[in-house]
């Protein structure tokens, strides 16, 4: 009888207690799936930040961005399975999420330092030894070390994709063993919130943390990880083995974070600038882009050299941007009937636009998608050097604040709508965009984006695009040619040599009467102060080898979707414009 009260009592206790057990266990699965949801939100930013590396300081090829995520997916699989062979998923987690803040925080700043030292490697040996210039070793376990460094963001992304495979078959055991009974929809719940953490973690991206310099970037991601560590550690201290030590670890790597949080930035450009052949003196990472200036000094009373970079490629040089831009922008003015009312698509810098006021034309509009790249050509930039932004604005003479300027920041291929919208017409159209390495450019230069073109373009007027080096691009180059001929437009193209980029070319169309070649061909004078360009270079520049267009038949309109264009460039463009690389 005794017995019988005695089970009786405790049964009592049992039932007292079983709602406060309920609260909890609702209490650790709502723990386990929120951290499951921030870890998936920071898996998905560690694949933009490491692919975004690689695009934006390395001047790798935008297909980085694809590889990289495929190669994580892949890892994560794997990682997937190899969790099964750890024993207990407490502990498993505590640690790794530990080592994914280390990893996490530290990729970027490794990558940038060891491929900073394998530019470097060649200068220190050179200046060691004494030798000359010319002498500079290059090849051998130095050209492996250089070509080896491009690959070090897939490296990173394998091992932290193997790790963030592993989180969620974790996470599924600790919910398992803190179960009861056997879990329905362990999986499916677990899932569920991986998949509303990776939204999150994409939106989170794409607001905030573009804009963010990357190493800091990868420090706050590496934050979550860690605070995910703690908390899981907070709860579960029972169940973790050497739970002090990881706990130590976990402080250890938030001192490392704070670090790097206040001067990896600074150490990581500092490791980027050593890519770049003259002094980096400015360096900003904007919404969309990399920029980097540099500064070469030369002597003898002769003004400095100053450089623009985009995502590790050149886009002008001081001394030498007036042949490009001169090109750009006076046969296309000359050719067109009047003057009055341009439109530049890109050209942010305002060197097109400086050209294009030698005509006294009525309005300007200027279309870039980049506002903070303007920017740093209307007005002096609280954190650019001050010579810097006076030798940038003598550069361009000031044309971004000229009061006929009207400035529209936008995506082009939409920005052209809200004109024909409006109903504008354009005497001159030129085109100064970067060149179709990405699928999102490949889109400005389509056959759909020049009929819009074709649309804004006078039926007197003519328009000019750049279109890449018909040397070393040549397929890319007469593509441009045929789409742009394919929207209805009378079509020729012009090369000239501009030193920094060597044999350059653009396209010049117009929409009815004469073409561009038969109207500049009676001009003698230039009816403009101009004192390098003449009517003679001009003529010349539209001259080609006897079997240039041979092929001509044979290569594609690129058409919107084909991304044609987008693959004849990737397929002629090998190595990374104005960089000490490979």
């Amino acid at each position: 009888m005794n017995n019988t009260l005695l089970e009786n009592g405790q049964e009592g206790s049992n039932k007292q207690s079983s709602p406060s057990k309920r609260s909890l266990a609702w209490f650790d699965d709502v723990l386990l799936l929120g951290i499951m949801a921030l870890l998936a939100g920071c898996g998905l930013i560690y694949e933009y930040l490491l692919s975004h590396y690689a695009g934006r300081i390395l001047g790798a090829l935008e297909a980085a961005i694809y590889t990289m995520i495929g190669i994580m997916i892949v890892s994560m699989g794997i990682g997937a399975f190899a969790a099964r062979k750890i024993r207990c998923a407490f502990t498993g987690f505590a640690l790794l999420e530990l080592i994914v803040a280390f990893c996490g925080s530290l990729a970027i700043l490794i990558t940038a330092a060891v491929i900073g030292f394998g530019q470097q490697l060649p200068l220190i040996i050179a200046n060691t030894l004494g030798l000359p210039p010319d002498h500079m070793p290059d090849g051998g376990f130095i050209g492996t070390l250089q070509n080896m460094s491009e690959y070090l963001p897939y490296v990173w992304g394998v091992i932290l994709g193997l790790m963030i495979g592993m989180e969620i078959p974790l996470i599924a055991r600790v919910r398992q063993s803190l179960s009861e009974e056997h879990l329905m929809h362990n999986a499916g719940t677990i899932y569920g919130a991986d998949y509303i953490g990776a939204g999150a973690g994409a939106a989170i991206w794409v607001l905030f943390m573009l804009s963010l310099d990357i190493q800091l970037a990868a420090a706050l991601t590496a934050s979550v990880n860690l605070l995910a560590g703690f908390v899981f550690i907070w709860r579960f201290w029972q169940q973790i083995r050497w739970a002090k030590l990881i706990l130590v670890g976990h402080f250890v790597a938030s001192g490392v974070l704070v670090l790097l949080a206040m001067h990896g930035p600074s150490w990581e450009q500092n490791f980027n600038n050593l890519l770049y052949k003259d002094k980096v003196v400015y360096a900003e990472a904007t919404r969309f882009q990399q920029l980097t200036f540099t500064e070469r000094l030369r002597g003898s009373g002769q003004a400095p050299v100053y450089s623009l970079y985009i995502n590790g490629r050149l886009q002008f040089s001081s001394i030498d941007e007036h042949i490009y831009h001169s090109f750009l922008v006076h046969p296309t003015m000359a050719a067109s009937a009047r003057q009055d009312n341009v439109l530049i698509i890109g050209g942010g810098d305002g060197l097109g636009l400086k050209q294009v006021f030698k005509w006294a034309p009525k309005s300007v509009t200027l279309m870039d998608l980049d506002e903070k790249l303007v920017d740093l050509f209307r007005e002096p930039h609280v954190n650019m050097p001050t010579h810097v932004s006076n030798a940038m604005l003598a550069l361009n003479g000031d044309a971004l604040n000229d009061p006929r300027v009207k400035l529209v920041y936008d995506d082009a291929f939409n920005g052209v709508d809200k004109l024909i919208k409006n109903n504008q017409k354009f005497d001159v159209i030129i085109v100064d965009l970067p060149d179709p390495s990405h699928p999102d450019l490949n889109k400005l230069y389509s056959d759909l984006f020049y009929r819009k073109l074709a649309e804004l373009l006078s039926a007197d007027g003519a328009m000019t695009v750049q279109s890449t080096s018909p040397y070393h691009a040549q397929k890319a180059f007469i593509s441009v040619g045929k789409t742009i001929e394919s929207a209805g437009f009378a079509v020729q193209q012009y090369h000239h040599n501009v030193p920094s980029f060597g044999e350059w070319g653009w396209t010049i169309a117009t929409r009815s009467g004469l073409d561009a070649k038969a109207r500049l061909a009676h001009d003698e004078v230039l009816p403009i102060d101009e004192d390098w360009l003449t009517p003679g270079l001009m003529k010349g520049a539209f001259e080609f080898p006897g079997n240039f267009y041979v092929d001509k038949q044979n290569i594609e309109i690129n058409r919107i979707g084909s991304l044609q264009l987008y693959h004849y460039h990737l397929a002629s463009w090998s190595d990374n414009q104005g960089m000490n690389l490979f």
